[in-house]
């Protein structure tokens, strides 16, 4: 069992700390100085970066961890690589952990964005899902973003999944606005909206769940989900 924890970044991030006894693997650090703090604070070891895609918000902290930890892996597309050393693809297997890690395409928010499969548990997807919503389609490539979502929905439902950012509420506004009335999507409103109250995550959600309260995941053809993603965009 991995035992997974969030460590606040930036204004809404996640850098996802997945951490085995006192080994430790850090996802996405948007920020050096909050990764630091967390593996001295409990006395871990880091033994790898997972890097999901090139925007700064997830990138930013890398530079100055390496500094304090020169001979680290750091696993990305080749979009990241100034920052990896180790570059993956998608359908690649790597091994973490003891656990079968697998590289799933999910482009669209940029055109090499990944995301890692651990077995079939637990999805480290960056921007590519959100809890309620999906990432902004910065490369217009509209049919790569709704192929990632594809991809996703053939997983397991019990996969749980921790996507990058805190937009669980809005997400939720929005599929409010756009799903017919919904028991499990208003149940989820009200479950989110007590968690953020007490600024606690939302994350993480599961595939399952997301079937019932994404609008994007429902989008039967590419027309709806383009339709969809322009609606939010300026919703």
């Amino acid at each position: 069992m991995l035992q997974i924890i969030p460590i606040p970044a930036l204004s809404d991030n996640y850098i996802w700390a997945i951490r085995k006894e006192q080994d430790v693997i850090i996802v996405d650090p948007s920020e050096h100085q909050p990764v630091l703090d967390f593996i001295t604070k409990n006395a871990l070891n880091l033994t790898a970066i997972l890097l999901t895609h090139n925007h700064h918000d997830h990138t930013d902290g890398v530079t100055s961890i390496m500094e304090n930890y020169p001979n680290l892996p750091v696993y990305g597309p080749q979009e990241v690589a100034e920052f990896a050393n180790v570059i993956v693809s998608p359908e690649q297997h790597i091994k973490l952990f003891d656990y079968d890690v697998k590289i799933i395409e999910s482009a669209g928010h940029t055109a090499g964005h990944i995301s890692y499969l651990f077995g079939y548990d637990y999805l480290f997807c960056g921007d590519a899902l959100f809890s309620g919503g999906c990432g902004r389609v910065f490369t217009g490539d509209y049919r790569a973003q709704f192929e990632a979502l594809q991809r996703f929905k053939k997983l397991p439902n019990s996969v749980k999944v921790y996507p990058a950012h805190e937009y669980t509420k809005s997400n939720l506004k929005f599929a409010e606005a756009v799903l017919p009335v919904n028991c499990t999507l208003a149940e989820y409103q009200e479950q989110v909206d007590i968690l953020r109250s007490q600024n606690k995550p939302t994350l993480p959600t599961t595939i399952g769940l997301e079937m019932q309260v994404n609008p994007f995941m429902q989008a039967i053809d590419l027309d709806e989900f383009i339709a969809l993603r322009k609606k939010k965009d300026n919703f």
